[in-house]
């Protein structure tokens, strides 16, 4: 899961996702995690909003923010991503690993409601954190049906 920190948006995806594969015992199956495509944010944990929103749904994670590698696109089956920008950017690094095998996609995609961008809420308020939550919710859980 994607974004351009990785202190809001993918954070919180990876968050849910682990969850929800969690729940449905499924967590030997699915290596989950998230990345970013900057190298801004590396080494920090996610945004307070962020981890906020998550407890209030009683999540808690421990995640600390990191910039996608190459062996990313070798190793995991799907990428998943917040907008268009970190699309572009994802489809240009793909281009350079020889034997990518990741498959590329919006996360949106899966969401029910066809929304299919997840903005950015860093310069948002708590309400925009909750916004990305639901959406996330939605979408991982439809994912996760499709290829489970």
């Amino acid at each position: 899961l994607v974004s351009i920190g990785n202190i809001c948006r993918s954070p919180i995806a990876e968050a849910v996702f682990r969850k929800l594969v969690t729940d449905e015992k499924l967590e030997h199956k699915w290596r989950t995690d998230s990345a970013a495509v900057s190298d801004w944010n590396v080494g920090r944990f996610p945004d307070t909003r962020a981890l906020s929103c998550l407890r209030n749904h009683g999540i808690e994670t421990a995640h600390k923010a990191r910039q996608i590698t190459k062996e990313d696109f070798q190793t995991f089956d799907h990428i998943l991503c917040m907008d268009e920008s970190n699309l572009r950017d994802l489809n240009r690094k793909s281009n350079q690993v020889k034997d990518c095998k990741a498959k590329i996609e919006l996360l949106g995609t899966y969401d029910p409601q066809k929304q299919l961008i997840i903005e950015d809420p860093y310069y948002g308020n708590e309400k925009d954190f909750e916004t990305v939550y639901e959406q996330c919710l939605r979408c991982c859980k439809a994912f996760l049906e499709k290829y489970h």
